[in-house]
């Protein structure tokens, strides 16, 4: 029954002046729609670059050339992957399920007047699965074509629609640096990565892509798919060793290729999002400590300005905790009632910024519980002061004060 009395009485004081105690719980409200919003784009954009990298394949090694240089100073890469290479890592390397040898270069694309530039990728058919392309419309290219040196070509969705407009492409001849190739396959978007585009690209046979198109005979990479369950960094071990073989690297010398696992760059990416996250969370709860400040401020000028009603509710029988839960109520009811608020404003803000960005805002539940726990704890530690000071005065004193 007290506790009511004393609630009753808090929010009679509050409503009292409305305008100071809505501008006191500005702060808060700011604070913790700053929070929700700000942790909601970090989770967006931590997810959305996972699922991107993602996107071009999980559970893989990616096998690529050294490089090249003249005392300490890189000069490109060398030219010393080879199908060789592949074909060793498919028969000694029990735990990889497929493997794609990959050559790729920038090629000019013409169909009849249309004239585009574009990025050209020589592989072979487990490319697609290891890389997690899926083709919308048509097929991809066979074993068979690309043992035949077969002229035909996957096209990505923007590819497509910057040579032919609305037309179908399939079945239609395109050049690629002048030679004919026939259009047998459009893939599924997957949208722009930043770094690269996967859907404004031509995939060929590599076989068709070393002899006709660019006329090398190394390679740009090598991809392995590891088999689920495997273990992928002794897979990697083993990889390295077994071109180290190949390429007759004596013990101490450095490796000629680099190897990277795509779990460990799935793992920094996520950290790297995480901490990102967290210092735009640190930056916005900076605003809820300004609140709180706020909140104590006016707290302090409340006790002041009610320093005869504390003096007479003591001489009429009001105990020190009575004083202090009085006061502490109001605090809490100051910075609950603007961290609800702040939580409506967090996901609005949210809501909208996400349409404006790159990033999709996601809004996890946690966080709205932590930065409402974190407003109500700032009324606790904000207002005990002040509350204090209220409960300590002299009831003497209090009463003589004008």
């Amino acid at each position: 029954m007290l506790f009511l009395t004393i609630l009753k009485v808090s929010l009679k004081s509050l409503s009292a002046n409305k305008l100071r105690t809505l501008l006191s719980m500005l702060g808060i409200i700011i604070g913790v729609g700053a929070v929700i919003s700000m942790l909601a784009l970090g989770t967006g954009a931590q997810k959305q670059v996972l699922s991107q990298i993602q996107a071009m394949g999980t559970d893989m090694l990616i096998v690529r050339p050294g490089q090249k240089g003249f005392r300490g100073v890189a000069q490109g890469n060398q030219d010393n992957l080879t199908l060789q290479d592949a074909e060793s890592l498919m028969k000694r390397l029990p735990a990889v399920s497929q493997i794609a040898p990959v050559v790729s270069g920038s090629v000019q694309i013409k169909y009849f007047s249309q004239n585009v530039r574009s990025t050209m990728t020589g592989t072979a058919i487990t490319y697609f699965q290891i890389r997690n392309f899926e083709v919308e419309k048509g097929r991809s290219f066979t074993e068979s074509e690309t043992e035949a040196h077969a002229r035909v070509a996957v096209i990505g969705p923007l590819t497509a629609e910057n040579l032919f407009g609305q037309s179908d492409p399939l079945e239609k001849t395109i050049k690629l640096n002048g030679v004919n190739f026939k259009v047998v396959g459009i893939l599924k978007s997957k949208g722009d990565q930043g770094w690269f585009n996967p859907d404004d690209q031509v995939l060929i046979p590599y076989t068709t892509a070393m002899a006709q198109v660019l006329g090398v005979e190394f390679l740009r990479e090598i991809d392995l798919q590891i088999t689920p369950g495997q273990d992928i960094n002794a897979a990697q071990e083993q990889a390295t060793q077994i071109l180290r073989q190949n390429h007759r690297t004596q013990p101490g010398e450095e490796d000629s290729f680099n190897i990277r696992n795509q779990a460990e760059t799935i793992e920094t990416a996520s950290n790297f999002s995480r901490i990102f996250t967290i210092l735009l969370g640190g930056i916005a709860s900076i605003s809820l400590l300004v609140g709180g400040i706020g909140i104590m401020n006016i707290m302090l000028v409340t006790v002041t300005e009610r320093t005869r009603e504390i003096g007479v509710r003591k001489a009429i029988g009001a105990k020190k905790q009575d004083i202090l839960l009085q006061f502490l109520m109001e605090s809490i009811l100051l910075s609950c009632t603007g961290g609800f608020i702040g939580v409506l404003v967090g996901v609005v803000l949210a809501l909208v910024i996400g349409q404006f960005t790159q990033f999709p805002a996601i809004i996890e539940p946690l966080s709205v519980i932590l930065a409402f726990s974190f407003a109500g704890g700032v009324g606790v530690f904000f207002g005990f002061y002040p509350a204090q000071k209220a409960a300590s005065l002299n009831p003497i004193e209090a009463l003589r004060y004008e």
